[in-house]
Formats: structure tokens, C-alpha cells, sequence
């Protein structure tokens, strides 16, 4: 899948399919479960599990539509802080919001959200990629003819190596020419000491998205926010570790997922200072003159 082969991938998914039939996975942690056995969709009440993260659950949404051209009906179990925003997502007939316990859906047959593309097989050319497929207001911003940027420079806690130290976020302080947004999370945990940007608080993942809506671009490690952006259609600019994440695949500059990200690549594992040094020159030519 990072070299783009993704039928070869879903031709082992099938071996893996076959492997596991019978055997039990419900007393593992839930993001490790698989839920789909294989069944046929087709006229089936479908119950969509979103038992990974936030950004996992904005990103694997986009299926909804094609589970529906398909399914008498889609039933999506997803994370309460999701529900309102997701509201605006074409093909589901059902949100409910997920918990430990049993759903409180009638349902033929249930997947994981992030087993949708290996279900319809999905390919780099067959990847639903029309945007935006989340649709919000936009939450007014700073209007004095400079553009609106939004920083996120920390990851959750399960990968640190994607993060990146405020200190040199702050070299993009010296783009004066810039209303720089602090839209990281934990902001002042995560080393923002109010030397620079716009800082508005924390919000609920609604007003959030609200307020990215709004921006001209976010820039971003590989996070939630970058998912948000892209399912919203905003330009975003993804800073990657040098072992990225599968689904950006390798050395590709651009993401097949989201037609309005670009991809800023360590070249050596830790190294970020010349990633923020190309954005640091992208953005003085992108907005040169402003």
C-alpha cells in the first residue's frame, strides 16, 4: 500500500480473510478487532463501526455514499465528539454514538470503518476523492488583507515522532505578512508560549472544524486537524516523519485521499528543521506581495 498497490494488498487481505474465519477477536483492545467475516452488503442493514481515531473516522467517512449506493441502510457507530459534524455526510441513514457496551441498532451486517476501502476494493484511481464530503459554516477570522494560517505542531501520544518542538515553529513568527492561528490542542502543554499567533482557545471538535473552514491554509503534523482540512477542502500542508504513516505512502508530494493536501517529508528520521525551512520559503513565494 505505500508503493500504491493496492489491489496486490486487498489479494493478501482476501488470504487473511480466509485465515481467520472462526476465530474470536471481540477480548482484544478495539482497535485491533476486525469485524468484517465477508458477507455480501448488497439490501443489507449495515452497521459501521468507527473503532479507531478521530482522523481515521473523518477520513474513512468519505465511503458512506458508495456503503449506501449499495446497503438498504447505513447505521454508523461512531465517537460523540463526531456526531453533529458528521451530520453533514451524504449516505447515512443512522448516527449513534459509540460506547464499550452493545449498539442500539438492528443491523444484517457490521464492518470497521477502516475495512471500507478493502471492501470495495478501492484502488489510487477508485479512492472517493471528491471534496468537500464534510460540509460547515465558516467561522469568520481576521480580515486585514493578510491570509490565515493555522499551526499544529504535537501529536497524540501514540507516535511522539510525528510531533515537532514549538521552538522551531516559532521561525515562522518572522513571516510578518501572516495571521498565524494556534490551533493546536493543549496548546500551552504542547510549548506555545503566546510569543506569536492567534490563540483561541480549546474547542469541541465542531467549532474546530468551524474554525479551519475559515482558514486559507492549515499547516499541520500528521494529526486529526490534517483529515478535518482535507474532508472540508481546505488547502493543507502536512509536515510527515521520515517513516510516515501507510496511507501517504512514500515520497509522494501530494495524497490521492485529499486533493487539496501537500506533503512535506523529513529526509532523515528527527530532522525538521529543513521541513519547516521549505515551508518557511513556500509560504514567503506563495504570498509574496501581500
Amino acid at each position: 500500500m505505500r508503493q500504491g498497490k493496492y489491489e496486490t494488498a486487498w489479494d493478501h487481505c482476501d488470504q487473511v480473510l480466509q485465515s481467520r474465519a472462526g476465530k474470536l477477536c471481540w477480548h482484544w483492545p478495539r482497535h485491533l478487532q476486525y469485524i468484517w467475516k465477508g458477507e455480501p452488503l448488497n439490501g443489507k442493514r449495515v452497521l459501521v463501526r468507527c473503532y479507531h481515531g478521530l482522523g481515521d473516522t473523518i477520513q474513512f467517512i468519505r465511503y458512506a455514499p458508495l456503503l449506501k449506493s449499495v446497503a438498504s441502510e447505513v447505521i454508523v457507530w461512531a465517537q460523540p465528539k463526531l456526531l453533529r459534524l458528521l451530520q453533514s455526510v451524504q449516505g447515512i441513514d443512522r448516527l449513534i454514538p459509540l460506547h464499550d457496551g452493545t449498539p442500539e441498532a438492528a443491523f444484517d451486517v457490521d464492518v470497521e470503518i477502516m475495512e471500507l476501502p478493502y471492501i470495495f476494493r478501492s484502488t489510487i484511481d477508485t479512492i472517493p476523492a471528491a471534496i468537500p464530503y464534510l460540509h460547515i459554516d465558516k467561522k469568520p477570522l481576521q480580515n486585514n488583507g493578510r491570509p490565515n494560517v493555522g499551526l499544529v505542531w504535537r501529536a497524540g501520544d501514540w507516535n511522539e515522532n510525528r510531533s515537532i518542538p514549538f521552538a522551531l515553529m516559532r521561525t515562522l513568527a518572522e513571516l510578518k505578512h501572516i495571521n498565524f492561528h494556534i490551533l493546536q490542542p493543549g496548546a500551552i502543554e504542547a510549548g506555545w508560549d503566546n510569543t506569536f499567533g492567534i490563540y483561541h482557545g480549546e474547542l469541541d471538535v465542531y467549532d474546530y472544524a468551524q474554525l479551519i473552514a475559515g482558514l486559507n491554509l492549515l499547516i499541520s503534523i500528521d494529526s486529526m486537524p490534517v483529515h478535518l482540512a482535507g474532508a472540508l477542502g481546505v488547502p493543507v500542508w502536512t509536515m510527515l516523519q521520515a517513516e510516515a504513516d501507510w496511507r501517504w505512502m512514500d515520497q509522494l508530494e501530494y495524497s490521492p485521499w485529499y486533493p487539496t493536501m501537500r506533503l512535506f517529508r523529513q529526509h532523515s528520521p528527527g530532522k525538521w528543521e529543513p521541513v519547516i525551512r521549505r515551508i518557511a520559503e513556500e509560504l514567503t513565494v506563495m504570498y509574496k506581495g501581500v
